[in-house]
């Protein structure tokens, strides 16, 4: 389904590249187009020498030429500007349509990389090594307290029942005593000393998830949890 949208999506984006592309040439042509023949000019100067035959004098003769000289400026100035109106028009093309391009890369690289880290930070193994106070995590190693690793075992024991842990419960079975003696506050430090000794906020909030007025558990997968 997301390669199917993917796809029509790429459809639509060189379908706009394309309507915007044919919009700038149709504008270019319009713009060229409208601009006066260069040669009309020189046609006016033809016909006045024509229509007026019986200019003899010489100061008469020198103005139809000055005119006729005129004419000819006038048209390689225009031809020029011809030409530098289209290379600035196509140049202009070129980096409007460069730009969109860069941007449209950039939005689908920054949506790869979003989709890297997301997959990224996904736990796919949880092994605790009890005797070497390691807890490794993809393969992450991570060393903790005596504490800690205890408290994140009993998570992991909790996780495997499927069972979700207070405070109160937490301090409970790490000390040994009732869960009646004990403070919700207690188990609270516990998982913060736990998320401390991980470092890492983005593990830490990752791997211990807070579940609202029920308590703490591990959002990992119960496969992927192995206690040693």
């Amino acid at each position: 389904m997301n390669s199917i949208f993917a796809t029509k999506g790429n459809r639509l984006v060189w379908i706009g590249l394309g309507v915007l592309t044919a919009l700038l040439l149709a504008g270019a042509a319009v713009l060229l187009l409208s601009l006066p023949d260069a040669n009309a000019f020189n046609t006016r100067v033809e016909r006045i020498f024509i229509e007026n035959d019986t200019l003899t004098s010489q100061a008469e003769l020198k103005l139809l030429e000055i005119l006729a000289q005129s004419g000819t400026a006038f048209s390689e100035t225009l031809a020029s500007y011809r030409m530098v109106i289209f290379v600035l028009l196509v140049f202009s093309c070129a980096m409007l349509l460069t730009a969109l391009v860069f941007l449209l890369l950039l939005t689908g690289t920054n949506r790869r990389m979003a989709q890297i880290e997301r997959s990224g930070i996904q736990v796919r193994s949880l092994v605790i090594q009890r005797a070497e106070n390691m807890v490794y995590l993809n393969e992450m190693g991570f060393t903790l307290t005596p504490a800690a690793l205890e408290t994140l075992s009993v998570l992991a024991e909790a996780r495997m029942d499927d069972d979700i842990l207070s405070g109160a419960e937490i301090e409970a079975m790490v000390s040994g005593k009732s869960a009646s003696d004990c403070e919700e506050a207690a188990g609270a430090t516990r998982i913060k000393r736990l998320r401390d000794g991980l470092g890492n906020q983005i593990v830490s909030e990752l791997l211990i998830r807070s579940v609202a007025r029920r308590g703490y558990s591990l959002a990992v997968a119960k496969d992927a949890i192995e206690v040693r």
